[in-house]
């Protein structure tokens, strides 16, 4: 008999493969665990579902717990594993660019992702890489309607995460010509988080278990064969997309051996915050992340 654990993501891309593969590459059930997953509804957040007990688990980032520390409070959850070491967005441009560096945005029209932390992160590449945020004319569309307006005409480039990137790439729109994760370097991007007492259940060991084993086996495995796995959670993707997109990641270096989110990395990350304006001090970081299960 199978125990039914409740995961929910907060985006729902390739980018979260390590998630994905612990679910569609049967690794939970290997731990006798019955995955029902779901995506947080507009206007709620995964966090809600966590601390309401509806959700066992659910992907976030480090940056949420900030916050609540900014008002004084303490955060209803704690970050336990990492996804993504790195950001997973992209820079396209209209046209191939091998030589491109980042002050060719200057003066540019850039559909930029306005969310809070794709656009903080997006404005600390750009203060590593010697360019004035300002000196782009950032253009602010909502989220889901970027890549619409990018097809129709609308900016010289635009900032994305997978796999839209390589759709474009894929319909000979656009091309690729910088990783934002690049210019920042690695970070506690994005991540699991939980209650601290969910933390201490035989079930979050048992997923624990699974989730090691996902990664290793996405980080040793060709993307086809990921794409293959994955392929029913994206029916809308195309299979040569998918596969683009899980082969960009895993260069990328976003998907690491380790899965716990190291003090370096959460560092780096208070530094694009602070850099941004967003939080007032550097956080500790025992009020945000805690160690994965045993």
């Amino acid at each position: 008999m199978s125990d039914e654990i409740s995961i929910q993501f907060t985006r729902f891309s390739a980018f979260y493969s390590p998630l994905i593969a612990t679910i569609a590459g049967g690794f939970l059930a290997e731990e006798s665990l019955a995955p029902k997953h779901s995506i947080a509804p507009a206007g709620k957040s995964a966090i809600e579902g966590v601390v309401g007990g509806t959700v066992h688990v659910c992907q976030s980032a480090p940056s949420q717990g900030f916050t609540s520390l900014e008002r004084g409070q303490t955060p209803p959850v704690v970050h336990f594993a990492q996804i993504n070491e790195m950001d997973g967005f992209f820079l396209t441009a209209r046209a191939p660019d091998l030589g491109f560096t980042w002050d060719r945005l200057r003066g540019k029209r850039v559909l930029v992702d306005h969310g809070g932390q794709p656009l903080v992160m997006f404005k600390y590449a750009c203060h590593k890489r010697g360019l004035d945020f300002a000196s782009i004319q950032a253009v602010n569309v909502p989220s889901d309607q970027m890549d619409a307006a990018f097809r129709s005409g609308e900016g010289d480039y635009i900032h994305q995460q997978g796999p839209a990137p390589q759709h474009l790439e894929h319909d000979k729109v656009g091309h690729v010509v910088a990783s934002v994760g690049q210019a920042i370097g690695p970070c506690a991007f994005s991540s699991l988080a939980a209650t601290r007492a969910w933390l201490g259940t035989d079930m979050a060991r048992r997923f624990m278990r699974a989730y090691r084993k996902a990664r290793s086996w996405l980080l040793a495995t060709p993307a086809a064969r990921v794409a293959e796995a994955e392929a029913s959670f994206f029916p809308e993707i195309d299979r040569a997309v998918l596969t683009s997109t899980i082969a960009y990641y895993q260069k990328l270096g976003c998907w690491t051996p380790h899965v716990e989110i190291t003090r370096p990395a959460f560092e780096a990350t208070l530094d694009v915050f602070l850099h941004g304006g967003v939080i007032t001090k550097r956080h500790r970081y025992e009020d945000v992340v805690a160690a994965p299960p045993a």
